[in-house]
């Protein structure tokens, strides 16, 4: 998916949530337990309930490398599952030398054929510059994280600013804002008036809201741009509102009180208005 098709979704849907599918077998209820799939279950049924009111789905890759083989089956059928409407994202956090990037974009982006994947800098260009050479597909990188190890490098000083920033402005010139996001966590909502200074046009992923105590309302005044550039992840809050048999129900209840409020504040964007 390419950006003015992204913009587009947006723009028709009037939100730019992203559902985490972060799904922990040993949280989902206890009666999918005796299905062949279980967490392809789940997600699927949490799928059907959410995918009105998101733009997005973001599937967080360890929860399903820690089953083995059949987790990675989970999650091939997961994403071949989504919509093709929907933006897919492998948050994977990978980057390695030059020749092992290349292997690991071609697993994401050929072999499940997600849109994006999350990307660590701290090798250097060339650990990021494979996941940027496909057309359509996008590297998105940690730029300043909802964690409290955030403080250990980040946050820190590093010539006349601070880490994260150098991160920011050097990665920025590596790609472009068709093929290049920023990982910015919620928490962090004080921070997205430099960010912005910093990387005016880019989309970023920002986590942290809900479960993690992000505000939508700080992050929405703060961080959008004309073409929203952002995608707000919500996984917890979405995906465990229940953990009975109604639990997909109350992810759609909860994906849909947060389109609502995202209306509200994409209505006051004049960059999307019809």
């Amino acid at each position: 998916m390419n950006r003015r098709q992204l913009v587009e979704t947006i723009r028709g849907k009037k939100s730019y949530l992203c559902v985490g599918l972060d799904t922990d077998i040993a949280k989902i209820p206890r009666h999918l337990l005796s299905c062949a799939d279980p967490v392809f279950e789940f997600n699927k049924q949490v799928i059907d309930a959410t995918k009105e009111y998101c733009v997005s789905y973001k599937i967080n890759t360890a929860f399903y490398e820690a089953l083995g083989a059949r987790g990675w089956e989970a999650m091939q059928k997961t994403v071949e599952y989504i919509p093709s409407s929907h933006f897919t994202i492998a948050d994977a956090k990978r980057g390695d030398i030059g020749n092992t990037s290349s292997q690991y974009a071609r697993a994401f982006f050929e072999t499940m054929n997600f849109d994006a994947v999350t990307v660590a800098p701290y090798m250097g260009e060339d650990s990021v510059r494979p996941f940027l050479e496909y057309e359509g597909k996008w590297a998105i990188v940690l730029g300043l994280t909802s964690n409290a190890g955030a403080m250990d490098f980040e946050l820190q000083k590093s010539g006349d600013g601070l880490f994260y920033e150098k991160v920011i402005k050097t990665v920025s010139s590596w790609g472009t804002t068709e093929n290049l996001m920023f990982v910015i966590g919620a928490t962090k909502a004080d921070e997205f008036k430099r960010i912005r200074e910093l990387a005016p046009d880019h989309f970023y992923l920002v986590p942290g809201v809900g479960a993690q105590g992000g505000n939508l309302k700080d992050i929405s005044e703060k961080a959008m741009n004309g073409d929203c550039g952002i995608l707000v992840n919500l996984s917890r809050a979405v995906i465990y509102a229940s953990g009975e048999k109604d639990f997909a129900a109350k992810a759609g209840e909860v994906a849909y009180r947060y389109k609502k409020e995202m209306e509200t504040y994409i209505g006051k964007n004049k960059g999307l208005s019809p």
